[in-house]
């Protein structure tokens, strides 16, 4: 498995940080860093976003997880589960 920083055309509206890379696969990383005093379980992605990650799926395969980040250390810290479950898939195709 490959991780890459995502090209300027996947960024320019700040949707997909990283992709990583599961074959000819890959699935979406974005990162929102957060202070200690917000609460990232409220956060909804925008009808944009959705629009932006479901065209990733489409062009790469993979599903785009958000990932909040205080301090460099991850916040949700079920997403690694969700994106464990993902790779799984994708090795499965």
């Amino acid at each position: 498995m490959k991780f890459e920083e995502s090209d300027p055309e996947l960024d320019h509206a700040g949707d997909i940080d990283y992709l990583g890379w599961v074959g000819e696969r890959a699935f979406g990383i974005q990162i929102k860093p957060v202070t200690a005093k917000a609460n990232f379980g409220n956060y909804s992605v925008s009808e944009r976003m959705k629009a932006s990650f479901e065209a990733f799926t489409k062009k790469f395969g993979g599903q785009v997880f958000i990932v909040f980040s205080i301090d460099e250390k991850v916040q949700n810290k079920d997403v690694i589960k969700q994106i464990a479950q993902e790779i799984k898939r994708m090795e499965k195709l």
